[in-house]
């Protein structure tokens, strides 16, 4: 994916229809001016901030950038309020919350699920791939996990794209009879039966997950949309869930 800053720098945007979600007059006309070298930015998604004349732009790719009312200028970064309590990253709080909600949108049937007996307390959803040492490491926390109320619904990343051994045991994973038994099969280390040609999320979970920051497994996404990289012991991750308080 080409950054921003190379883009500008290049002009290479495709000229993609502009969905934008609000109506107000001067969004409209902003995403109007939105080009480089003559061409319009594949615009998703405009939006005011709390800095006054200055809009966040979200483009299809997934990027964001911030730039004036006129499209003359842009900001490539974070936005920050300088609060009372210290400062605020507002431009992670806006991720997160698209984090939560895109992540919420999937339904159970596409992930693979492990809960407890009783009621869950709260999920968290972890992106994965079955030859990730860390992943596996993750994998042996979940009957702890569940006993405490947390409940595990993975998601499938194959770290090495989707030419490699990973997504296609990933896809076994996805289009066997009892999946959450054929991931803890695949986390072992042992053989998976089967095949990987039914129809299955994994393609799109992966891009998904590209889409969202994820970088590298196990990625943990918190109900709050907060994105957690790498292995975390059970007892950290219900303090960070705020189950230790309780």
């Amino acid at each position: 994916m080409r950054s921003i800053p190379r883009v500008v720098a290049g002009g290479l945007f495709a000229a993609l229809s502009l969905p934008v979600l609000a109506q107000d007059p001067a969004i409209e006309r902003l995403t109007e001016r939105l080009e480089v070298d003559g061409q319009q930015m594949p615009v998703e998604r405009i939006q005011e901030t709390p800095l006054e004349g200055f809009y966040e732009v979200r483009l299809e790719t997934g990027e964001r950038f911030y730039t004036d009312a006129d499209g003359g200028y842009f900001l490539v970064g974070d936005l920050y309020e300088n609060a009372e309590g210290g400062l605020v990253n507002l431009s992670e709080q806006a991720r997160n919350a698209e984090r939560a909600a895109r992540v919420a949108a999937i339904p159970d049937e596409e992930r693979v699920i492990f809960r407890g007996t009783d009621e869950p307390k709260a999920r968290v959803t972890v992106f994965t791939d079955t030859t990730c040492p860390y992943c596996r490491r993750l994998h042996e926390e979940v009957p702890r996990l569940n006993e405490m109320g947390i409940e595990v619904d993975y998601l499938a990343f194959p770290r090495g794209g989707m030419s490699s051994p990973g997504a296609r045991e990933l896809q076994q994973v996805w289009c066997a009879d009892n999946p959450s038994e054929a991931m803890s099969t695949a986390k072992r280390e042992e053989a998976l039966e089967g095949n990987a040609s039914c129809d299955n999320p994994v393609e799109e979970q992966y891009h998904l997950g590209m889409q969202l920051g994820v970088q590298g497994t196990p990625a943990i996404v918190l109900p709050d949309g907060r994105l957690v990289p790498g292995y975390v012991p059970a007892e950290r991750l219900a303090t960070m869930l705020g189950l230790n308080d309780e």
